[in-house]
């Protein structure tokens, strides 16, 4: 790196402590970024002060192929971004090269999900623990009506547990929820979710005849919030999956989220009718779930068109 480059590094590392507050580990991380972006524009035959957009998008396609993660190389981007600002903002340079730079794609992570099969076991299980009399049975029927309603709905963890009581009140195979910026949607229960919550139902009033339970909330704990924390329910829940013969590191309530999604996906329902069931904004979100109906699609291509493998020639 040539005197003048060093300089003003050295200059834009002080600027972000001063002016910026960061922290000794950020301005060490950049610091090293930026000799490491120096030393491939050496190679190059150019600098720091000289680069243009595409000597910097050569070197971010140069940590592409040296096997570096997304995260990793939107990290150094966000450290070339912020030194050809300050370059700019100094009149050092008269443009910022940087401004064009594309964000590195991170891969699109496909959810984990559960097979039906999986989720009837979990049921079942649930199910048969609940049948159970004696003490403990309303914390029984209570994992049950978790559980079934999360399958049922697809509802976030958080909007479930902090259900309030007065959802009892509604009648009918639908449940209002509000999610995310406190918008309210509809969605439709099955049959042995309301079963699960109307028993349910029952014995918290049992319980509550009883002075056990005065609580605003359906699933009430004695907790900060007054409801059962969805750390609990997912602890829970990890402990019954165990007693159904389900590795606990497969499941979660998020995963649970997932299987709804897939699973209805699966069998046919529209894309957009499931963005609306999970309360999402935005269809891109939804899109996470796209393997699942490319699979689908492909085997109903394999299956149906008049060219695929095996099908029959029509006249």
């Amino acid at each position: 790196m040539s005197d003048r480059s060093h300089a003003h590094l050295e200059a834009f590392l002080e600027m972000m402590s001063a002016e910026r507050g960061s922290a000794e580990n950020t301005l060490s991380s950049y610091e090293r970024d930026l000799d490491d972006l120096s030393s491939f524009l050496s190679e190059k035959k150019t600098s720091l002060l000289k680069a243009d957009s595409n000597d910097l998008g050569a070197y971010i396609a140069h940590l592409a192929k040296q096997g570096f993660a997304a995260s990793s190389q939107a990290r150094r981007l966000s450290a070339i971004r912020q030194f050809y600002k300050f370059l700019f903002a100094e009149n050092i340079r008269g443009d910022d090269p940087s401004s064009i730079l594309d964000a590195p794609k991170k891969p699109q992570s496909i959810p984990k999900i559960l097979s039906e099969a999986d989720v009837s076991r979990l049921l079942e299980r649930a199910q048969a623990e609940a049948s159970e009399e004696g003490p403990g049975r309303l914390l029984r029927l209570r994992m049950l009506a978790l559980l079934e309603l999360l399958y049922a709905t697809g509802m976030r963890v958080s909007e479930l547990v902090s259900l309030p009581a007065k959802v009892l009140d509604q009648e009918g195979r639908f449940l209002i929820i509000r999610g995310k910026g406190n918008k309210e949607r509809l969605v439709p229960l099955s049959r042995s979710a309301m079963k699960a919550l109307a028993d349910y139902a029952d014995a918290r009033r049992a319980a509550i005849a009883a002075g056990d339970i005065d609580s605003p909330w359906l699933f009430s704990a004695s907790s900060e919030q007054g409801f059962l924390p969805r750390q609990v329910f997912a602890r829970d829940l990890k402990s019954l999956a165990g007693r159904a013969g389900i590795r606990a590191a497969t499941i979660s309530p998020h995963v649970l989220r997932h299987a709804f999604a897939s699973h209805l996906l699966q069998n046919g329902a529209d894309l957009r009718v499931v963005q609306e069931l999970l309360g999402h904004s935005d269809i891109s979100t939804t899109q996470i779930y796209t393997h699942v109906l490319e699979e689908r699609l492909r085997e109903v291509v394999e299956t149906h068109h008049p060219l695929a493998k095996g099908a029959k020639n029509p006249d």
